[in-house]
């Protein structure tokens, strides 16, 4: 192991156990989050600058797996409602009315009325959060269709809501 990681690991491991179990709410998923941190921290360790506090580099490793895996998370349900077309029109509806406000209502209109595959782009984007290449992911088409469909449905879109 890098020399003076075990003392780090000695020093922080208790706090850092305590803030993946904050992060985490359990401890199965705690176990594993602290595991993953660790993992990335020897895989790192030349890179952290002995200048700098180690705790808040420690922290941030950790918040960045955290991240990480509450993305493989989104990923693998969002992947597993896709099998089919009935059932990802049902996702894709059933997040649209989740998200549907009053004051989002004509929004919501113009997205409805937007061809699937621009919807699609859309309501994942921009109401879920997922970029350009975890759409292409998703979606199973190159990055290119993904920027293409973007900007076709902001353009639609426009068209529509414009007085």
């Amino acid at each position: 192991m890098a020399d003076g990681l075990d003392d780090k690991i000695s020093q922080y491991g208790s706090r850092l156990y305590g803030l993946c179990i904050k992060l985490c709410g359990g401890k199965f998923d705690a176990d594993d989050l602290y595991q993953e941190t660790w993992l990335r921290v020897c895989g790192s360790f030349d890179r952290y600058d002995p200048s700098q506090s180690f705790e808040p580099w420690l922290t941030a490793v950790c918040v960045n797996a955290y991240r990480d895996s509450l993305r493989r998370r989104k990923f693998e349900r969002l992947i597993a409602a896709f099998d089919d077309d009935e059932t990802r029109d049902h996702a894709m509806n059933s997040v649209a009315a989740e998200d549907h406000a009053e004051e989002n209502a004509e929004l919501w209109e113009a997205v409805r009325r937007l061809p699937e595959k621009y919807r699609t782009v859309v309501i994942l984007h921009y109401f879920r959060g997922y970029d350009v290449k975890e759409l292409a992911f998703i979606l199973k088409a190159p990055e290119g269709t993904v920027k293409y469909r973007l900007h076709k449905a902001r353009e639609l879109l426009k068209g529509e809501l414009s007085p």
